[in-house]
C-alpha cells in the first residue's frame, strides 16, 4: 500500500505554465494541500455548501460524518472527493452517524486515511460494508447494497454512475470527470493545480478571457483547443453560449 501522508523522497520539476507536477512522487504532496472551499467542493458534488459544511461540522447529538474542519478552511482533494460519495449516500438517506462510522471501519480495514478515494472501496466496497452493516444491523446500509447475492446489483445503481467520473491510479481516484465522461472538464490534482481545467487550461481561465470580451475562437487559438472543448469549459463555469 502506498501512504499519501509519506514525504516525498524524489526530486521533482514543476512545470509553471500548467501547474502539473512532474517526478515519481512529489505530485502525492500536492493531493492533500488544502485547495478547495466548501462551495467549490459542493458544486462538484451537486450539494449545497451548508450541507457540505454540516458534514465536516456535525452537530452535538450526531458529529461530522467526515474530519471535522473549522470554518473557511479549505479542503484538499481527497476531502473533494470523499464529499462526492458522501453526497450520494446521504441521497439514499444513511445518517451522519452511521456513514462517520462506516468511514472509521473502511479506514482501519482497508488501511488508508481517505478510503472514499481508495480503488479498493470501488471494488470491495460492497461487500466489505455490507458485511460491516449487517454486524451492526444498520438497515441503511444492508439496504443500499443488497440486490444479487453479492450486492452487486444495488451497488451499481447507488454508486456505480459516481465510481465512472473517476480514474483510478496507484489504488487512488486521481482524475475526477467532474462534469461526466462526455465533458472534457477534469479535475486532476497533478494538472493546473487540481483546478478544473480541459487539457490543462483551466475554466476560470477561460471565462476570464471571454468576460475580458475575447471570443471563442481567440480563446481557441491562444490554448490550442477546439471550439467545443472551450464551450464546454465555459458552461461549468455556469455560462452559456453555442458552437459556431
Amino acid at each position: 500500500m502506498v501512504s499519501i501522508s509519506d514525504p516525498p523522497r524524489v526530486t521533482a520539476t514543476l512545470d509553471r505554465e500548467s501547474g502539473s507536477l512532474e517526478g515519481s512522487d512529489l505530485w502525492r504532496k500536492r493531493l492533500t494541500l488544502p485547495t478547495y472551499t466548501v462551495a467549490e467542493a459542493a458544486r462538484y458534488a451537486q450539494a449545497k455548501p451548508q450541507t457540505v459544511g454540516y458534514w465536516f461540522r456535525g452537530s452535538e447529538s450526531s458529529g461530522p460524518a467526515l474530519p471535522r474542519r473549522n470554518a473557511g478552511e479549505r479542503l484538499n482533494y481527497f476531502e473533494a472527493v470523499e464529499v462526492a460519495f458522501v453526497a450520494v449516500f446521504r441521497s439514499y438517506g444513511v445518517r451522519l452517524k452511521n456513514l462517520r462510522n462506516a468511514r472509521a471501519y473502511f479506514q482501519a480495514l482497508l488501511q488508508t486515511e481517505y478510503p472514499f478515494a481508495s480503488e479498493r472501496f470501488c471494488t470491495e466496497g460492497s461487500r466489505i460494508l455490507r458485511e460491516w452493516g449487517d454486524l451492526q444491523e444498520l438497515s441503511e446500509f444492508t439496504e443500499v447494497v443488497i440486490g444479487d447475492e453479492q450486492g452487486q446489483l444495488a451497488w451499481a445503481e447507488l454508486l456505480g454512475q459516481k465510481f465512472h467520473t473517476f480514474d483510478y491510479e496507484h489504488g487512488l481516484a486521481l482524475c475526477w470527470h467532474v462534469a461526466g465522461r462526455s465533458s472534457p472538464v477534469q479535475i486532476d490534482p497533478r494538472i493546473a493545480f487540481g483546478a478544473p481545467s480541459v487539457r490543462g487550461i483551466p475554466t476560470w481561465a477561460m471565462r476570464g478571457r471571454i468576460q475580458a470580451g475575447e471570443s471563442v475562437e481567440e480563446i481557441c487559438d491562444d490554448f490550442s483547443l477546439e471550439d467545443h472543448e472551450v464551450i464546454a469549459g465555459l458552461e461549468f463555469e455556469g455560462l452559456e453560449l453555442e458552437a459556431a
